[in-house]
């Protein structure tokens, strides 16, 4: 009788829990899986992934100090020179070359009228890269680029004036944390074109390591000089998606080889590694190198990163592990070619394949 009675209590007391238990509780989806992690090996850094350096864009903050400037003609004084009529004006050196037809090394002459070009111009000062500098107007870094003609290695120089965009706000210190990550874009051009810190006048960019070593994000990296333009395919695999318009208005840049994961990522060419990160979430791990004479190669999607900023690699060499970090489904590599700032079809320049 006492058994009978506790398992009546037993049945009771199931009942009354199974009653808290909200309605329809077993239609709930199981949460999520957590995205593919980026593993980044310690002795690239020299130390924990969770205490790698900052990027270069974070470095050394921007503090805005743009100046408007009024559009104007100018009239050289015996002694003028470009440089001091820009810092007269408050207009670039470089914007008012390109706006008066004056090519190296710039030679002026008294009497002659400069046309003035006006807007707002921001001073660089010693650090600041190109896309924090960008970051800071909540502006595009490639209109930046095209609209002061910049060119490769893109080493901003202490002083150096940039004209911004118009339609940058014009007074980015009251932008909301949202309404400046919003503004602000991070791409492969961007990397290439604007991740270089500034130098001061006089001071040399530092040679690339031959090592797997933690560089300064603050330290100006030299890039080769030039290139033979010969390339080696990264991995051996299935083109998944080639290069060129895919419809609906996508476009790939470069083409998606699919291969096991943990094929090793191979240098597709000689060059200095100009990142190694995992910034860009479309690509999740990507190594960008430059090689010389305005060539860049992307391998994407990496799950291991075997290289960082300023090491030398040479064709050939391992840089990383493939896997399927970022915005894909299956373990691939993304791969691009870059000729000054254009991607081009890599098929093109890559060794036929029997």
């Amino acid at each position: 009788m006492g058994s009978y009675i506790r398992h009546i209590a037993i049945l009771t007391l199931l009942l009354a829990v199974t009653g808290c238990i909200p309605p329809g509780r077993d239609e709930y989806a199981p949460p999520p899986p957590p995205p593919p992690q980026l593993v980044t090996d310690p002795l690239v850094l020299g130390t924990a992934p969770d205490k790698a350096p900052a990027s270069t864009w974070q470095a050394a903050p921007v503090i805005p100090n743009a100046r408007s400037v009024q559009s104007g003609i100018y009239v050289v004084q015996p002694g003028d020179t470009l440089r001091g009529i820009a810092n007269r004006t408050g207009a670039g050196s470089q914007i008012i070359a390109l706006a008066n037809g004056l090519v190296d090394p710039y030679i002026i002459h008294p009497g002659q009228q400069l046309k003035i070009t006006g807007g707002r111009y921001h001073t660089v000062n010693s650090g600041e890269t190109g896309i924090a500098i960008a970051r800071a107007y909540g502006a595009s870094w490639s209109e930046i680029v095209t609209l002061n003609a910049l060119e490769a290695p893109y080493i901003l120089r202490v002083g150096q004036k940039l004209l911004l965009p118009s339609a940058a706000p014009s007074d980015p210190a009251n932008l909301s944390l949202e309404q400046r990550a919003s503004a602000f874009t991070l791409d492969i051009d961007d990397i290439v074109t604007g991740s270089q810190p500034a130098l001061a006048d006089g001071v040399s960019a530092k040679e690339p390591s031959d090592w797997r070593k933690a560089i300064s994000p603050n330290t100006t990296i030299a890039t080769p000089a030039g290139f033979s333009g010969k390339f080696l395919w990264p991995v051996d695999g299935t083109v998944l998606s080639s290069f060129g318009s895919k419809g609906g208005g996508k476009i790939n840049d470069g083409l998606n080889i699919g291969v096991a994961k943990g094929t090793p990522i191979r240098a597709s060419a000689d060059g200095v590694v100009a990142y190694s990160g995992d910034e860009i979430d479309v690509f999740g791990g990507l190594i960008l190198i430059n090689h010389g004479s305005g060539w860049v190669t992307a391998y994407g999607h990496a799950d291991k990163l075997n290289v960082t900023r300023g090491q030398k690699v040479r064709a050939g060499d391992i840089i990383g592990l493939a896997g399927e970090s970022g915005y894909v489904e299956e373990p691939q590599l993304h791969f691009e070619i870059r000729k000054d700032r254009k991607p081009v079809d890599p098929t093109i320049h890559l060794p036929k394949r029997g």
